[in-house]
């Protein structure tokens, strides 16, 4: 549940105007003035909320809500109880997202933790005197910005974060506190989270007989805009090219990736996945948690890699992969059903098919 500490509870507002905000519809007119001043999930919602259904798994709690009003999709109003105002949209979370935004702009434009108002340099932060900071900056306290670095306007750099020489970050970003963002570009409206790792060495080494002999990394990373990086990801710069980010992905919390990966647009990468140097990921690809992928491959646009996935070659675009060594998921699904089914038979128990050739021999 919202705490009012941290995210003030919003005004009221008309349930006519919670639906214009996400392009809703009132399955009951008459509700139209009937107003909410809060958001809860279904199982906790009570007078003056506003809750969701996103997933059928959960009309039981659908069923039994005490929420004001509930944005859901067409097929379930008829489940909507009858106290409940019922918000048609094709796209619940996506509509309830929108209405999160609007209801807790706090929560949407995140703020530093050291709370000083916007625009503020605090006389705590070491700033050298040939970074270019533009108006509006804030920089917290124990921050640190390298000679040369370029900070753009509406940009919170948070406590005890390092921006090293010769950066470069757009506006309207946010990097949350204790972060390491050096050899890095970073484009515009950024979020990075707390202990974030952007640009360190990548892990390269001439290796053999007489000692590995480390290899200098001399690229950089490229972060475009309206990425998301989760905290205590790490994100290696490039040996000889660039590693990329590119614009309106979302990376996860513990995130590993190595030097020279290309990642595309609009790209989904799930908490603790790990992706080897090299590699590229096209637009539109999901790459679900604990998976990893070994170095050199392409990932082609749209393709869905599973949870825990090993992918170790080329994939195909809109594949959906799953399993160690990934393969399409309808083959992987059966070969586990078959392995669970050989795992159940009974130690000398014949098989199904082998009874009845018996039977019918004799």
């Amino acid at each position: 549940m919202p705490d009012p500490a941290f995210f003030p509870r919003p005004r009221a507002v008309a349930l006519e105007e919670i639906a214009a905000w996400c392009g809703g519809r009132l399955a009951d007119p008459a509700q139209a003035y009937v107003t909410v001043s809060g958001v809860a999930p279904l199982d906790a919602a009570g007078n003056g909320d506003l809750a969701f259904l996103d997933n059928q798994k959960y009309l039981g709690q659908l069923a039994a809500t005490h929420a004001t009003a509930c944005l859901v999709h067409p097929r379930f109003v008829g489940r909507v109880p009858r106290d409940v105002a019922a918000i048609e949209t094709a796209e619940p979370y996506r509509a309830f997202a929108t209405v999160l935004a609007k209801l807790y702009p706090a929560a949407f434009r995140l703020e530093g933790a050291y709370g000083g108002h916007a625009g503020h340099i605090s006389e705590g932060a070491h700033i050298h005197a040939s970074a270019r900071l533009e108006p509006g900056v804030t920089v917290e306290p124990g921050a640190v910005i390298g000679a040369r670095a370029e900070i753009g306007t509406g940009t919170t750099i948070g406590a005890g974060t390092v921006i090293g020489h010769d950066c470069r970050i757009g506006r309207n970003c946010h990097i949350g506190p204790n972060a390491t963002v050096i050899h890095a570009l970073i484009g515009n409206r950024v979020i990075i989270h707390g202990g974030v790792r952007l640009g360190q060495d990548g892990f390269g080494f001439a290796m053999g007989p007489r000692g590995h002999q480390k290899v200098p990394q001399i690229g950089r990373v490229v972060v475009q805009d309206d990425v998301e990086i989760g905290a205590n990801t790490t994100i290696d710069r490039g040996a000889t090219r660039d590693t990329i980010v590119g614009e309106g992905t979302k990376i996860d919390n513990l995130v590993q990736i190595a030097h020279n990966v290309v990642i595309g647009r609009h790209c989904v990468i799930v908490s603790q996945v790990g992706i080897s140097g090299s590699t590229t990921l096209e637009d539109f690809v999901v790459v679900a948690g604990q998976a990893g992928l070994v170095g050199h491959v392409r990932v082609g646009a749209g393709a869905q890699i599973g949870a825990q996935s090993g992918v170790t070659g080329d994939v195909p675009p809109r594949a959906r992969m799953g399993g160690t060594p990934a393969r399409p998921m309808t083959q992987w699904a059966r070969e586990i059903a078959s392995l669970k089914r050989l795992a159940e038979r009974r130690p000398g128990r014949p098989r199904a098919d082998a009874a009845e050739g018996q039977e019918q021999e004799g």
